[in-house]
């Protein structure tokens, strides 16, 4: 997950922190497949904790889902919990802080 850090340069990227077993995870799939079409400027990666434990600690994820937000390798935000709204604000936000 080093390279995601390194290689992120300006773009905003979301990671997608979600479980096979996560409920709110399955709800707020088909929202976040909406906003990487809608928001076709912004990478989205999902990320399966229990498939790369890892790469979840070292972005220290307690909960899911959970999403961050990272731009030229560093997150700027976090969004705990599928809260669609909070999370299509956040992106929006920083979408605008790019391009200013």
């Amino acid at each position: 997950m080093a390279g995601l850090k390194e290689n992120a340069q300006a773009k905003l990227a979301v990671i997608y922190f979600s479980a096979s077993w996560c409920g709110p995870c399955r709800f707020i799939e088909p929202a976040l497949k909406q906003m990487a079409s809608t928001f076709a400027d912004v990478e989205f990666i999902k990320i399966d904790v229990d498939e790369l434990a890892e790469v979840a600690g070292e972005w220290k994820v307690e909960a899911m889902p959970t999403f961050i937000l990272v731009k030229r390798g560093k997150e700027v935000s976090r969004v705990v919990g599928a809260n669609k709204g909070e999370l299509e604000r956040n992106v929006e936000k920083q979408r605008l802080l790019i391009s200013a």
